[in-house]
């Protein structure tokens, strides 16, 4: 799944945190303790020189001292030997009344030579830092250290990334609503970020080399239809001059028969290719309030004939007045191929109902074929299981209407054995 870039890096940067942390804290703890050792042993050197001071001044503490006592150090006779007054240092537990427990404690072994040269032992102490309580405290500091740098991040994190990223959010609410034909639908976001303007330099470059092949495109679409129209109509005109003679056999007149009917195809393809082309170059400018009902009522009228042949009930329920600011030309072509094509698809004797209300203008068609995909139905010349005699164009010259209108919108859907084609103001969000 995936996640904004702010979490996706806050992700990352918690988890290192956490990793530098702890190596940190473990190479502190271990410095740490190094250095308060350190300086434990340097007072218990100091302490040994003042002792065996004290003892060539005073020899009586050589008797005195022989067990632990507020001076934390004894002395004892010992045999002599070559290092005798070397320091041993080392870590004991050793019993704290206060406590009532084993407490660590810092012991330093040596030993010296009195004035009469007898040999002795000296044995200081001194109490260290727990380290467990000490791992625990340091531990606890750590993790609220850990805590505070994290939430800092986060809400620093949150409030800059927001701020930087903002052009960037932009620049992709502005590229989705670009539109082939549209080059100024695409407009580039002022920011001070780098890497965001030329991004803004590229998506402009491309737009702008997209916007040429597209011209191109429509322009030799538009050009090929114009100059297919009179050699189709001339040739269909040829053909309907020998059909005329009467001294062709049977055959021969099936075969120029269709022959006709596929130029009759292709005068309806080139024509529907030409107003895909003119809907695209927005040839069609003119606005005016247009009632759709009317156009529905006439449309039916004219188509009244188609109907009664494949024997359609036709129902036309008006719960209101669908009036929309459009283009007169494309809403009778937009509601004449939404009809022809619920017609055209319905099944023998089977319905077609119109619901037109102020807001909604639905046309429903029986059929039994099932749901159609609607990831396709509106591409240019996809015909599914549709007969040979269509060229895909209808849906798709209504969808293209459509998208330069951005005042209406199609709604399919199939409920109830009927095909739904919805045509809703832009204003309905369902």
């Amino acid at each position: 799944m995936s996640v904004s870039i702010k979490y996706y890096t806050n992700r990352f940067l918690v988890i290192t945190i956490l990793i530098i942390i702890a190596v940190w804290a473990l190479i502190f703890y271990a410095f740490l303790m190094d250095e308060v050792y350190d300086n434990v042993d340097d007072g218990l050197k100091n302490q040994k020189i003042e002792i065996i001071r004290e003892a060539y001044n005073n020899p009586t503490i050589l008797e005195n001292n022989k067990t632990w006592g507020i001076n934390q150090f004894r002395i004892l006779p010992t045999k002599d030997s070559e290092d005798l007054d070397k320091n041993h240092f080392s870590r004991e537990f050793m019993y704290m009344p206060y406590d009532d427990e084993d407490e660590p404690y810092r012991v330093l072994k040596t030993g010296f030579y009195s004035t009469n040269g007898q040999a002795y032992s000296l044995e200081i102490r001194t109490s260290t830092v727990e380290e467990d309580d000490y791992s625990i405290n340091l531990a606890i500091a750590l993790t609220v250290l850990y805590l505070v740098i994290v939430l800092s991040i986060l809400v620093v994190n949150y409030y800059v990334m927001s701020r930087a990223w903002k052009p960037f959010q932009e620049i992709l609410n502005n590229l989705s609503r670009y539109r082939f034909g549209h080059s100024k639908s695409f407009e580039p976001t002022p920011t001070k970020v780098k890497e965001f303007e030329e991004l803004n330099g590229q998506i402009v470059t491309m737009i702008s080399r997209n916007e040429a092949v597209f011209e191109g495109q429509k322009r030799f679409l538009e050009n090929a239809s114009h100059e297919l129209q009179t050699p189709l109509a001339v040739t269909i005109a040829k053909l309907e001059l020998l059909l005329q003679e009467g001294n062709l056999d049977e055959s021969q007149l099936m075969q120029i028969v269709e022959a006709k009917q596929s130029l009759h195809r292709m005068v309806a393809l080139n024509k529907s290719l030409l107003m895909l082309s003119r809907i695209d170059n927005n040839q069609y400018t003119e606005l005016k309030t247009v009632n759709f009902n009317e156009t529905a009522k006439n449309l039916l009228q004219d188509l009244e004939d188609v109907i009664s042949y494949k024997e359609i009930q036709v129902t036309l329920i008006e719960n209101g007045q669908f009036v929309v600011d459009f283009n007169p030309d494309l809403a009778l072509i937009l509601l004449s191929n939404l009809l022809r094509n619920a017609i055209k698809y319905n099944t023998s004797k089977g319905q077609l109902i119109i619901k037109i209300s102020e807001e909604i203008l639905d046309i429903a068609n029986t059929s039994t074929s099932g749901a159609l995909n609607p990831a396709y139905i509106f591409e240019r010349f996809h015909k599914g299981n549709q007969d040979n005699n269509s060229n895909g164009l209808g849906l798709s010259i209504v969808h293209s209407i459509l998208e330069q209108h951005n005042q209406l919108r199609l709604v399919y859907f199939y409920e109830s054995d009927l095909q739904h084609f919805e045509i809703k103001k832009s204003s309905i969000t369902k």
